[in-house]
Parts: structure tokens; sequence; C-alpha cells
């Protein structure tokens, strides 16, 4: 795999927050769902997605940016030899060393490698590659939304046909990825990732604001005039919910604890809105407001200037 700095575009030194940020951008436009008939962008995808599961691993991205292991997360050559200049055995002329001495003598002798034996000497053979691993497989996972906010596990169908319970990450909303490790394609060198790709599906009546659901919830007049007990549905099911008396539309209360699972490890709460319900006829309601003046010197729309 190439340097997965360049392949992210971005720099050596950049922030966790950028790379997540050059990642999510380079995913979006090259998701395999965007992309059916280019097989080069399902690729690129995989590649980098491999980078950014190296860069976002801070011990791995420390070790790499240290030459300890390479782009594929491998182990680097013992004695360094990466870059730019030849290795030993790898053409480009005999290593010496400043004095004009064959290196490649000295590790023949160290691992008693002969000139012109090819296979065993560390300095003359060639140096095999690790064994690649597979390659990744991207699956999308549509999520309700009340299961979404109350993390419930989800069951996945991966391509060899077994199933896996999925357990949803705290903060989960549309777009976001998770990592099933040795549930890809198989390899040489181990089975590549399988990676999930969540998409929460709107609701009729519930809408999400940050980390708290939204409902606007229809209440009668007798209802709003005298206050009292109604059933209110939640992410998690439904609940009593009393409502003030003299509430009005408009009047937003707050159910704790019943929205969304943030990575903060709080939860969201639920914003109910009253919204009050008039019937279209009712001619004793009809006949009330007629004969009352409703005029308590008030006026309602004052705060909108007029």
């Amino acid at each position: 795999m190439a340097d997965p700095y360049t392949t992210l575009g971005v720099q050596r030194g950049a922030s966790e927050a950028d790379i997540k940020k050059a990642y999510r951008t380079l995913a979006k436009e090259l998701h395999p769902d965007r992309n059916k008939d280019n097989p080069k962008a399902a690729e690129r995808f995989g590649q980098v997605t491999s980078a950014y599961d190296l860069l976002s691993d801070k011990d791995k991205r420390a070790r790499f940016d240290r030459g300890e292991i390479d782009a594929d997360g491998n182990p680097a050559s013992p004695f360094g030899f990466g870059g730019g200049g030849p290795r030993p055995g790898q053409g480009g002329g005999q290593p010496f060393g400043d004095d004009g001495m064959d290196l490649g003598d000295i590790f023949d002798g160290l691992f008693g490698g002969g000139r012109g034996r090819g296979g065993g000497g560390f300095g003359r053979g060639a140096r095999q590659a690790p064994p690649q691993r597979g390659g990744n497989v991207s699956y999308k996972l549509a999520v309700t939304f009340e299961d979404a906010a109350a993390l419930k596990p989800q069951r996945i169908t991966l391509q060899d046909g077994k199933t896996i319970d999925l357990k949803l990450s705290v903060g989960v909303e549309t777009g976001t990825q998770m990592k099933l490790g040795g549930k890809g394609q198989p390899g040489p060198g181990g089975a590549g990732d399988a990676i999930v790709t969540i998409e929460v599906r709107p609701h009729r009546f519930f809408e999400r604001d940050g980390d708290n659901v939204r409902l606007n919830l229809p209440v009668t007049l007798k209802e709003a005039v005298l206050g009292g007990k109604v059933k209110v549905p939640t992410v998690d099911g439904a609940v009593m919910l009393g409502i003030p008396a003299g509430a009005t539309s408009g009047k937003v209360l707050r159910l704790k604890g019943k929205g969304f699972h943030a990575k903060a490890g709080a939860r969201g709460d639920q914003l109910v809105t009253l919204m009050i319900d008039l019937p279209s006829e009712d001619e004793a309601l009809k006949t009330f407001v007629e004969g009352w003046s409703g005029d308590d010197g008030r006026n309602p729309r004052a705060g909108l200037g007029v």
C-alpha cells in the first residue's frame, strides 16, 4: 500500500481531526454504492479505508512514523533498509560501506548466505514480501430510528452466508462506519475486514436534533386548559407525560434520557412541543367562544412587533 498520508492527502503531522475529515470526504466520494460502474473507485475506497485504519490508531501511527512498520502494518526491515537506497541483493550494484567494504559479504557471513545461491542468504537472496491480507468488503446496513437511538444490536448477513450480531456504537448516525476485523476476503496473510456503513432511516414523527429527539404532540383544548396526564411515544416505548394547566401551543416539555447516546457517554432527551388540536366542527365550542368576550387586555402578538 502507498504511504497512508499520501493516500488521504494530508501532511505527516496532520491532526486526528484533519485525518478524519479527509477520510470522510474521500469515503463519501469513493463509496462503492455511488460508483457501481467504476471498479477503480471501489479499489481506491479500500485503500483509503486501510490508510485511515492505520492513521486513526495512535499506536500504529506512531510505529509507522518511526519506521517500525510499513503502510500495511507489517514489521519493517530489522536493519532499516527502507526508502531511497538499494537493499542488499536487490540490484543497483553491490552495497558498500564508507571504506569500500562489501557489506554483502558481512551479511552473507552472519546469515550463512552464499554468493550466487539465491535462496537462503539475506544479502543475496531476494527478500520475499510479506503475505498480503485479503481485501476489505463493504456493507450497507439500514437501521430504524428507534434502534439507532436505543443502540439495539443489529443482525447482519456476511457474504459467506454467516450472520453476526453487530453492536452499534455511541454517536451512531447516517454515514458512521464500523469495522468487523477479519470478516473480509480471505488472503494468505489473513482475512481482510468488513466495513459496515450505517444508514439511519428517517421516522414519520420523530426528528433528530443533535443527540436529542424532537416530537410535535397534538393535545386537545381541554388537556391544554385543565392539564393532565397523556401518553407519549418515545424511542424506548410509550410513557405518561404531565401537561401543565394553561399550556399553549409551542410549549416544550422535556423527557430526560429519551434521545440518542452521545459519544461522551450521556444520553440526549426527547423534546416534546405541544400543539393544541381544535375540532373542525364543534357547535358547543363555537357557541361558547361566541358568547365569551375573551378580552383580557393582552396582545399575544406583541412579541412580533404588531
